[in-house]
């Protein structure tokens, strides 16, 4: 057989096998976007049987979303039996975005045991539990961390009337702390760090934690920050606790989803970003209508007048209208659950917008 006639067989079966394995392995035609979330592109290698999350959540017709449930200014049952704070708002946002109903949301209180096993079994649609996105928790957890809502870090509370200033004053203590949470291994490492001795007390439950804090069974507690503001305001008698000024730890607390499904994760996200821009815009609950008249571009697309950038993400194009007029923007969000009017008090801080030199700061929507 001439050099020729072998080239040619040779190429023919290549063309072949390339044809036999693209016909098994692409099972058939399958329409644009029935595999992702409402016509997006988005990878869903993580999500049930190739169907993203956010499919799920729109034929069940409400959100699951993880939370504490025993965190006042986060997330708490009020005197009325609703679940109330920063991060309770935040799921009642993707709510709105997604079905135009702010109250289309079961809440799952989680411990922080429980939390990741909710997410990565699909018990829960997305975790907004006062958690800090760490680069174990990304990989070894399987968690995709959604932009932080909340800049935080550790920090320590203790009764005033031990006159402790600093962490290395506690040498010798006992302190309370949460197990399965980062503080645990914060608090270990600054002791070690300082050449401090201490001996931990830890609890699954945050409520038996500060009840036994509170009762003197330990000398100081470790948390976020917040969560100590939190807790510290429904002591029996705040004012004879202090936060300590030292920071322990960075502690950025935001959403969490399973990991791989991009489609769900990018809603998330630009619910997230949503409430930024509009703070940045000037837009609120209370004067988004107006706004939906405006000659800015960049904000009749923000608020679905014009283009089609909610369809990109498989949901309605007017999202962050229907975020910004049920919930409210970020500004509004934090001062009703964390701000000046609060028991809470907590100062923006980092969690100012970038123009106030903080660290919010949202891409573009266009």
């Amino acid at each position: 057989m001439s050099l020729r006639r072998i080239r040619l067989v040779a190429a023919a079966v290549v063309a072949m096998v390339a044809l036999v394995v693209s016909a098994c392995s692409s099972g058939g035609s399958q329409p644009a976007g029935s595999s992702g979330g409402g016509g997006t592109g988005g990878g869903t290698a993580g999500a049930e049987g190739g169907q993203s999350r956010l499919q799920v959540v729109l034929q069940r017709g409400k959100l699951i979303c993880g939370v504490n449930g025993q965190l006042p200014g986060f997330s708490y049952l009020d005197p009325n039996g609703q679940m109330t704070g920063f991060d309770a708002d935040f799921c009642r946002a993707i709510a709105a975005a997604l079905f135009d109903d702010p109250n289309a949301v079961e809440f799952r209180p989680l411990s922080a045991q429980e939390r990741f096993t909710a997410v990565q079994s699909g018990e829960v649609d997305v975790l907004i539990r006062n958690t800090t996105w760490t680069l174990g928790r990304d990989t070894v957890n399987g968690m995709e961390f959604a932009p932080t809502t909340f800049y935080d870090g550790g920090g320590i509370m203790v009764r005033k009337d031990r006159n402790v200033k600093t962490l290395a004053d506690l040498d010798g203590a006992t302190i309370c702390v949460l197990s399965g949470t980062t503080n645990e291994m914060v608090l270990t490492d600054r002791m070690r760090a300082l050449g401090a001795s201490f001996t931990p007390k830890t609890f699954e439950d945050a409520d038996q934690l500060y009840a036994t804090y509170e009762s003197g069974g330990c000398d100081a507690v470790t948390s976020d920050k917040s969560q100590l503001a939190g807790r510290r305001a429904v002591l029996s008698d705040p004012d004879n606790h202090v936060i300590l000024d030292e920071m322990l730890s960075k502690e950025p607390l935001g959403p969490a989803v399973k990991n791989n499904d991009s489609a769900w994760f990018d809603v998330v996200k630009w619910v997230v970003y949503a409430t930024i821009q509009a703070e940045e815009f000037g837009i609120t609950s209370q004067n988004v209508d107006q706004f939906k008249n405006s000659d800015n571009p960049d904000i009749r697309r923000f608020l679905g007048v014009e283009g089609e950038l909610g369809q990109g993400l498989g949901i309605s194009n007017d999202f962050a209208y229907r975020v910004i007029k049920h919930v409210g923007n970020y500004g509004e969000i934090y001062d009703r659950n964390l701000g000046p009017n609060t028991p809470f008090k907590l100062e923006r801080g980092l969690n100012e917008l970038w123009t106030n030199g903080g660290l919010l700061y949202a891409p573009p929507f266009r």
